[in-house]
């Protein structure tokens, strides 16, 4: 479904990835899901108008060319790990939402073990303007004080969390909801240098449970509030904590979904996109002022999670149509892949 976009517009005539290693797709002919039908029924329920306009123009060769296509893709990940850091527009747009949520179920039909970890900055916002508190910031970072930590544990791990736990297994999906603090998932300290409040920075993550869900098929979901060691509970960044699980899980790929189509050489021209990049282009960008302000922070939990054993990061645009499929079952991918 989200591949139609990859038959029906020019890709680049240079690739900027090939599947290599992988067995030749000619002669194969994939088993049967086991998996319902249903599933693919309300996956294409979830899609928009748009799309179902250019499926009407696709013939039978059409659509099997495309999941020939994918077929290597598949393959090679079938088992191994993504985790997908879910925030932005992605979150508050039903149509985006409902894109993502259907590539996550997609790819665990499929054998590939899914994490979801999210953020949800604007469901809290909402919240602690009906109980009167004023939202506030420090360079960039939510100060977080005793009322307002409150408001983000509930409504990261319960309204949020849960809400995304429903819509998977509505769409045929199976999902838990967790927080960091559920099997002592993430452990983390205050940031008191910084004087933002109940702000943590990760200090350890035991994966057990993760690891224990996926074996059994499901995704988790997992909202990003830590404990330190005295059990109070600390608001972390939702781009480091996926970074830190990733690493943990040692992840085949980390997946940051943004509001940006990627590196740009230039912030304002989306034609500059950077397709690809590794450790020392990135440091090279980032002492010459291209990756500057708000990109600056995700590419270095890239940088981290790279450095401990995942194999690739992606920054990704959440606001185009099923984006993750886009980027991981294609060569040309939507947003920027990040190599060691």
């Amino acid at each position: 479904m989200a591949l139609l976009a990859a038959k029906t517009t020019s890709p680049s005539v240079t690739t900027r990835r090939s599947v290599t290693g992988l067995p030749s797709v000619s002669g194969f002919r994939a088993s049967r899901p086991t998996r319902k039908h249903g599933i693919y029924v309300r996956a294409m329920a979830a899609a928009t108008a748009e799309e179902a306009e250019l499926r009407k123009q696709l013939t039978n060769l059409d659509r099997v060319t495309i999941l020939s296509e994918a077929l290597p893709y598949l393959q090679k990940f079938r088992g191994k790990t993504v985790v997908v850091k879910y925030g932005g527009a992605a979150m508050k747009d039903p149509t985006l939402k409902a894109g993502v949520i259907s590539d996550l179920v997609l790819l665990s039909c499929v054998g590939i073990r899914c994490v979801l970890v999210h953020g949800g900055g604007p469901e809290i916002n909402s919240w602690l303007a009906k109980v009167g508190i004023e939202a506030v910031f420090k360079n960039g970072l939510r100060v977080t004080d005793a009322a307002t930590m409150e408001i983000v544990e509930m409504v990261l791990g319960g309204r949020v969390n849960k809400s995304l736990v429903s819509l998977i297994q509505q769409a045929g999906g199976k999902a838990v909801g967790l927080t960091g603090k559920d099997g002592q998932l993430l452990r983390a300290r205050q940031m008191v240098e910084l004087d933002i409040g109940y702000v943590g920075e990760v200090t350890k993550v035991d994966p057990t449970i993760l690891n224990v869900l996926v074996e059994d098929e499901y995704i988790p979901v997992v909202a990003t509030i830590a404990t330190d060691y005295s059990g109070q509970a600390l608001n972390i960044n939702a781009d480091t904590a996926a970074g830190e699980i990733a690493a943990a899980l040692k992840a085949e790929k980390l997946v940051l979904m943004t509001d940006v189509p990627g590196v740009l050489r230039d912030k304002n021209d989306i034609g500059t996109k950077i397709q690809a990049l590794d450790i020392r282009s990135c440091r090279e960008l980032i002492q010459d002022g291209v990756i500057a302000g708000g990109m600056i922070p995700k590419i270095e939990c890239c940088i981290r999670c790279l450095s401990q054993g995942v194999k690739a990061a992606h920054i990704i645009d959440g606001r185009a149509s099923h984006s993750i499929l886009m980027e991981l079952l294609t060569d040309e991918g939507v947003g920027t892949m990040i190599t060691g």
